[in-house]
C-alpha cells in the first residue's frame, strides 16, 4: 500500500495522512457495498489493505457513495481530489488483482463506475 499511498501523495498534490485516510475509506466501502468473497480476493491481492481499511475509523452515519465521498471531504478533500484519489486507487487495484477481479467489483457496487 505504501506504493499506492506515495502515487497518491505525487499525482494528486495531497499529503501522506489524508491520503493514507481516503485509502482506509475507499477500501471500507469496498468491503462494505461489494461482494464479500469478491473484495476479500481483491485485498488478498493488495498487501497491506485490510490492515489499512481498519484505520477508516468507521462511518458518519451515511452510507454508499455519498458517505464514503463525505467522509473523505472531512478528511480534507475537495470533490476533484476524491475522483482522483478513487482512480487512482482503482488503477492500482487493476495492477494488483487484474481487470476481470476490479470490474467484478465496481459493476456490482450500483454508480460507482460513474465515478472512475
Amino acid at each position: 500500500m505504501d506504493e499506492l499511498i506515495g502515487r497518491l501523495v505525487a499525482n494528486v498534490g495531497v499529503d501522506r495522512t489524508t491520503a493514507e485516510q481516503a485509502v482506509a475509506i475507499i477500501l471500507e466501502f469496498l468491503m462494505k457495498e461489494g461482494p464479500s468473497d469478491k473484495v476479500k480476493a481483491l485485498f488478498d491481492k493488495m498487501p497491506g489493505a485490510d490492515l489499512l481499511m481498519q484505520t477508516a475509523g468507521g462511518d458518519s452515519g451515511m452510507g454508499g457513495i455519498m458517505g464514503a465521498g463525505t467522509r473523505m471531504m472531512s478528511a480534507g478533500l475537495d470533490m476533484g481530489q476524491i475522483q482522483a484519489v478513487t482512480r487512482e486507487t482503482i488503477a492500482y487495484a487493476r495492477e494488483q488483482a487484474g481487470e476481470d477481479l476490479v470490474g467484478e467489483v465496481v459493476g456490482a457496487i450500483p454508480g460507482l463506475g460513474q465515478f472512475l
